[in-house]
Formats: C-alpha cells, structure tokens, sequence
C-alpha cells in the first residue's frame, strides 16, 4: 500500500508548475477583462446601460486606466516576469478599493470584490507552497 501512495505521488504535479499554470490563467483572465475595457471605449459594451461618452469624467478615465493597465498586465504575467505579478496585485487591490471605498462613483460589485481577494489569497497560498517546495 505504501508503494502506491508513493507513485502517485510522483505524478501530482509540483507547487511550481501550479503557480505558473495560476499565473498563465490569471493572463488570459486579464486579457479578456483588458478586451471588454476597450469594447466599452469603442462603445461595443455599454457600461451601466450608458455608451462610454455618456458616463462621469472619473469612470472614463478609470476605464482607459484599466483598458492599458490589464493588457500590459496580461503580458507580463503570461512571460512569468515579476513585474507582472506586481502589475497584477497593484490593479486588483485598485479594483477592491474602487469597488469597496468609493461606490457611489464606480457602483458596489462585491461579486469582483470576493473574486480578487480570492485570487490573491490563493496566488499567496501557492507561491507560499512553491517556495517551501523548492527549499526542501
């Protein structure tokens, strides 16, 4: 029995490997949300049921904020650079305080909020993991 547990141990993949494979997806996720950002600006969406023109000078410019910072974002992740991963914290941690301190500008979406502060938790839980791996 022991040798079994052993042998399927060895194909569970390492805390590495799941690190950049949550890091690759994390990518695609910010590449996606960088697309809807220009889709609104391009006024192919429609934010809150207005065109991009028709919204408060503090939404349009967060929305070309976030147009530029997620598509950059995503491509830094995606190499696995480090400065990716603190692109990433910096505008998900933005969209918690946009969200949660300042509603009656960009509205309540605690559905996004609950989504990055999980993402983070888990990238830290991972990267925690991945590290206590590589020195043992």
């Amino acid at each position: 029995m022991p040798g079994v547990f052993v042998e399927l141990m060895k194909r569970v993949p390492s805390f590495q490997f799941l690190l950049h494979a949550y890091i690759r997806l994390l990518a695609v996720l910010m590449l996606f949300a960088g697309l809807n950002y220009w889709s609104v600006i391009l006024g192919a969406s429609l934010i809150d049921g207005f065109l991009f023109e028709n919204v408060g000078i503090q939404v349009q410019s967060t929305v070309v904020c976030f147009a530029i910072l997620d598509l950059v974002t995503a491509i830094g992740l995606w190499l696995l650079s480090s400065w990716g991963t603190v692109m990433w914290l910096f505008r998900s941690l933005a969209q918690v305080v946009m969200y949660s301190v300042f509603p009656m500008v960009f509205g309540r979406s605690p559905g996004e909020v609950v989504f990055y502060i999980s993402a983070i938790a888990l990238y830290l839980v991972l990267l925690y993991l991945a590290e206590r791996e590589e020195r043992a």
